[in-house]
């Protein structure tokens, strides 16, 4: 069950989404990143104003918080979206690790103003010989190389 201070940081998402709409910056997204209560990292999608096709609110979020924490994982803290997140922020949420993702509209909702990820949905669930974009393995003998010294290496941070 929701509390006061949870609905508290979905309206500071939402309210981040509505103002990014309004500055003509990006989509309709915003992110709160929260930790012990307090609000550590806050952000909005930023595609268009930045040309960047992975600057949506979640992972420029994400990225804030790790820098703010000083960790790549964001153990204790539980995300904030505006929306659903979409597949692509779904998977840097996972990689994350935190206690909770709470969102306001649906991915049925984004998908109504057309900001559909249905079919990335689709493609993930298809062999790499029926996907849309062509994928393909090149070299993986040359490339193991790098796993078999990752595996043997005593500076690596598991993670």
């Amino acid at each position: 069950m929701t509390n006061n201070l949870q609905n508290n940081f979905m309206r500071e998402a939402i309210r981040l989404s509505i103002e990014n709409v309004k500055s003509g910056n990006g989509g309709p997204f915003g992110a709160v990143i929260v930790k012990n209560g307090k609000i550590i990292a806050t952000a909005v999608n930023e595609v268009t104003s930045t040309n960047d096709p992975t600057a949506h609110a979640e992972i420029v979020a994400i990225r804030k918080a790790c820098k703010t924490l000083d960790s790549f994982q964001l153990d204790g803290c539980e995300i904030y979206c505006s929306c659903e997140p979409c597949p692509m922020c779904l998977g840097a949420i996972y990689w994350a690790r935190p206690n909770a993702v709470y969102f306001g509209n649906s991915k049925e909702d984004a998908a109504e103003i057309n900001f559909d990820d249905n079919f990335i949905y689709k493609e993930l669930d298809i062999s790499l010989n029926e996907r849309k974009l062509p994928t393909i393995q090149l070299l993986r003998n040359e490339a193991q190389s790098a796993f078999i010294q990752w595996q043997k290496s005593e500076e690596k941070i598991a993670y």
